[in-house]
């Protein structure tokens, strides 16, 4: 039979590489097992077949046949024409090749050429063997020359039924292929071979070995559009190790069949599945903006260490002299763990040597992520998330992950171990180091470690069966420890012996007795006592002072303690008020209303603990003490000084929800839905028994809701004062009722709104939870925030830290390609205003409006914004503009600032594959480097 060699077409084949991806060595196998044991003259099964009148009589047709060939029939050698020698035979009887039966069928029918050796299947043939499956249009097997052809068909319409390898999970489909069996050559024609994330199509395909194949005029591809690629590298030549290398020679990338100007005399391409070390090629540019000329940025080199960690290596050059590194590692064990490590230093030069203008600086960050699995140990768990460096890092930082992070004025870090001690009471432990840091002051908290010990609530008169009831059964009580070690100080001190100086450490144990019951059955009543006790290791002391002079504290050190208790109470209850509007022959959309108020009385008292005060005298030039100053000498206690102020105050609060009953717009529901109309609105104060003046605290005010379905929260708050200001702005004990003026005096007020909403928001489906919960993700890699209000993450060129791709213009039929209804798009605003009258200023302390959205103008066309305007000062809030062009196997993104002393772009387009990541090109203004004061 004559095979065409097809000229648009593709064979796809896996090459040989890991142990599921052997099917080149298992096709030669099936087919070697065909031609070394099949004698069909005596052993296929008798069937009643019509032998066309055109067929020789020394051929057997079998039309429409499923054949199963045991495997001891099929054992029997070719008969040998020569002269029969004794010594030949052996007694030793054959183990048979086969382990399993072969079974195959065509459609048409199955023919048995015995004088040419062959044995043809035409139409839908399909062969059966162990875990491997042949399929195709026609199959011939030749083993008289150990050669076997699978092809297609040619009909009206073309070629058909192309052959089709399955072994497992993998599927090979070329178009034409010859296998010697004896060999184990093969020519393969139009192949699609898939390595590790790319494609290599070639026009012929030769079969060296296992492990070595040659093509000619081959095209590597990430592309998934395989007859009509949007790129590719065309290889005249290349020798292909299945699964580890290409290694190619003149090479040139082609766009759209065009040939492109970038070629090169020879290529290798590491193809692996496992990790493994290399290069990791920079990206380049200029620094016109700085005056730091030309650099090379994100370069350096990738250590595959093992299985469960690797580190990278990456460095960044300025040709006036800047530079920095970072180290980068991710670990994980399954089932265990899982983290991530990552330090960065930059040293910055600004201008050049010898100039005024010159100065340098030296930044650094440290990040460590690590979680613990929760099947990895119910009873302790470890984690850590630390975020510290240089209070200007993310400032000046001139290769930083997220052009917004410089608006984050904080850095935090936790790290901490929880072990829980199983009985009865149960006992928790847990270690805790944190760090807090504030950009602006420079200002640095750290408490390394904090230890916090709980043993559960103890209920000594609860009986041994059944509910707790009472005021005696009810009774609990706990005990609580917790010490720290506690450092401040400042940015330039981090890391200095001087950090240590001004350390403080504490411990306290508290113990908290509670009860609670009901009183007439609508009232729950609660009391409580706490007793605490307080350890410091560093006390002070005052020496008396002459009349100017300030008493300066003298540090003792040494172990020191004292006691405090206070008693409380509270009574509440819950009243409910309905308003129906249902009417006899009438269903109202608004069915009813339901207001709920929860008033709750309470009372506190703590007596003055004096026991634990002293005095120091104020002399005049006299001698003669004119004053005597109180002081305590915890006064710089870690846990707060001992109170010296007998209190006791009664507080009063009420909380309100108002909810409706509605009814359902879906027609086929018969229930009613319940929406909040006011979350909550929630009013206190309190009364101070013991006080002289000023007895009652500020009125305070907060509430919330959610309204157009839950996509809008509100949230507002106040504080009315019922006392009057004097003509110097100073709080009197005068009612301002009683001035003049009226009943309270609004003293701070602030409102909140967000709202977050998309295409499909008005519609039976929303995406909005899954955006919420990829800008998490993106969030937590970058350090930036939730809602992108001050802009995404922008680092294209490592899309570890970009968004996850999505597939665009697919099959939906809404997304048609010729015609689209459906624009997605997202928005999400946010509204902050705050007012200030303390002191009689009136004023508005802050007053703005953020926005960031982002719209797909096509399905491969995006825009996007973050921005904002502030009212107070009448100008706009950080502006990013991000457009972003989906090219199929290519990426297109810019991103720009157009305003501001942050002013920057970035243009970036590459390949999206990993694979070919560094084909890519990458440009940017960075924006001017400000340094702190």
């Amino acid at each position: 039979m004559a095979f065409q060699k097809p000229s648009h077409t593709f064979t796809k084949i896996h090459l040989k590489g890991l142990r599921t991806n052997s099917l080149h060595i298992l096709f030669a196998l099936s087919f070697t097992v065909f031609i070394n044991t099949f004698s069909f003259a005596q052993e296929l099964p008798k069937k009643n077949t019509t032998i066309p009148a055109n067929q020789k009589k020394d051929s057997t047709l079998v039309a429409k046949d499923t054949t199963k060939v045991a495997l001891d029939s099929l054992l029997n050698k070719p008969i040998n024409t020569k002269a029969t020698d004794s010594t030949e035979q052996d007694s030793v009887k054959q183990e048979g090749f086969l382990k399993d039966i072969v079974t195959y069928k065509a459609t048409d029918y199955v023919a048995i050429n015995q004088r040419k050796q062959q044995i043809r299947l035409y139409n839908e043939a399909q062969v059966l063997y162990e875990d491997m499956e042949i399929k195709a249009g026609v199959i011939v097997i030749d083993y008289s020359k150990n050669l076997v052809y699978a092809g297609r068909i040619k009909d009206s319409t073309g070629y058909s039924q192309k052959p089709v390898f399955t072994q497992g999970a993998n599927v090979i489909e070329p178009d034409s292929i010859i296998f010697n069996t004896d060999s184990r050559k093969a020519l393969i024609y139009n192949s699609v071979t898939e390595q590790s994330g790319g494609t290599v199509i070639a026009e012929r395909t030769k079969r060296e070995n296992d492990s070595v194949y040659f093509i000619s005029r081959g095209k590597f591809t990430t592309s998934e559009n395989l007859d009509d690629p949007e790129y590719y590298i065309l290889m005249n030549r290349a020798k292909i190790v299945p699964n580890k290398k290409i290694v190619t020679g003149m090479s040139q990338m082609y766009i759209y069949d065009v040939p492109t100007p970038i070629a090169i005399p020879f290529a290798y391409f590491p193809m692996t599945k496992k990790q493994t070390s290399g290069i990791i090629f920079p990206s380049f540019g200029e620094d016109t903006g700085n005056d730091r000329g030309y650099f090379l940025q994100n370069g350096g080199y990738y250590f595959a260490i093992s299985d469960y960690v690797d580190l990278a290596v990456l460095g960044d050059y300025y040709t006036n002299g800047s530079y920095g590194l970072r180290l980068e590692s991710n670990y994980a064990v399954r089932y265990k763990f899982r983290g991530n490590v990552a330090f960065r230093y930059e040293n910055l030069l600004n201008s050049e040597r010898g100039f005024p203008d010159f100065s340098q600086s030296t930044i650094y960050n440290i990040r460590w992520s690590h979680n613990q699995d929760a099947k990895a140990n119910p009873n302790s768990r470890f984690s850590a998330s630390v975020n510290l460096g240089s209070s200007q890092y993310y400032q000046q930082s001139i290769n930083q992950l997220n052009q917004a992070n410089f608006l984050n004025n904080t850095l935090a870090s936790s790290v901490s171990y929880s072990k829980t001690f199983q009985g009865e009471p149960q006992v928790n432990l847990s270690l805790t180091a944190t760090h807090n840091q504030n950009t602006n002051t420079e200002a640095i908290n750290l408490t390394l470690p904090t230890m916090q010990a709980s043993m559960t609530r103890v209920y000594p008169f609860a009986p041994k069966s059944g509910t707790k009831k009472g005021l005696i059964q009810n009774i609990n009580f706990q005990v609580n420890a917790r010490g720290e070690y506690r450092i401040n100080t400042t940015d330039s001190l981090f890391g200095k012996s001087e950090m240590f100086e001004d350390a403080v450490a504490g411990m306290r144990y508290s113990i908290p007795v509670t009860t609670n019951f009901k009183l007439f059955n609508h009232f729950s009543v609660s009391t409580n006592a706490n007793f605490e006790e307080t350890w410091t290791l560093k006390t002070v002391r005052r020496n008396n002072i002459f009349v100017g002079e300030t008493s300066e504290p003298i540090n003792i050190n040494g172990y020191d303690r004292f006691l405090t208790y206070n008693f409380g109470a509270s009574i509440g209850t819950t009243l409910y008020g309905m308003y129906n509007f249902e009417k006899k022959g009438k269903d109202p959309k608004i069915q009813a209303i339901r207001h709920v108020v929860r008033p709750s009385l309470s009372y506190s008292v703590s007596p003055a603990f004096d026991q634990y005060y002293e005095t120091y005298d104020v002399i005049d030039a006299d001698g003669t003490t004119i004053d005597q100053v109180e002081y305590t000498r915890f006064e710089n206690s870690l846990f707060g000084r001992p109170g010296n102020r007998y209190s006791s105050n009664i507080g009063l609060s009420v909380g309100n929800n108002i909810e409706a009953k509605v009814r359902s717009k879906d027609s086929t529901k018969t229930e009613s839905e319940k929406i909040f109309l006011l979350n909550n609105l929630n009013f206190s104060t309190a009364y101070d028994l013991a006080a002289d003046s000023l007895n009652i605290s500020p009125v305070r005010v907060n509430g919330g809701t959610q309204i157009l379905n839950k996509k809008m929260n509100i949230n507002f708050g106040m504080t009315l004062n019922p006392y009057a200001l004097d003509s110097n702005n100073n709080l009197i004990d005068k009612f301002n009722i009683n001035n003049g003026g009226s009943l309270f005096r609004l003293t701070s007020a602030n409102i909140n709104i967000s709202y977050s909403l998309n295409n499909d928001s008005f519609s039976g489906k929303d995406t909005t939870d899954e955006e919420d919960e990829e800008a998490e993700r993106r969030a937590a890699t970058s350090n930036s925030r939730t809602d992108d209000l001050f802009g995404k993450t922008q680092d294209f060129a490592d899309r570890r830290l970009t968004d996850k791709d999505r597939s665009k213009g697919g099959d939906d039929e809404e997304n048609n390609e010729f015609y689209n209804y459906k624009m997605p798009w997202n928005l999400r605003l946010a509204y902050a205003a705050n007012y200030t009258n303390t002191r009689r200023e009136d004023r508005v302390s802050s007053h703005s409006l953020m926005f960031s959205g982002d719209v797909e103008l096509s399905p491969r066309w995006s825009v996007g914004a973050s921005s904002g305007y502030d009212f107070l000062n009448n100008g706009f809030t950080f502006t990013q503009l991000r457009f972003e062009r989906d090219l199929l196997s290519w990426r297109m993104n810019f991103t720009w600032v157009p305003f501001s002393d942050r002013s920057s772009w970035n243009f970036f387009i590459g390949i999206k594959s990993n694979l070919l990541k560094d084909l890519k090109y990458d440009q940017r203004r960075q924006p001017d480097r400000r340094l702190g004061n």
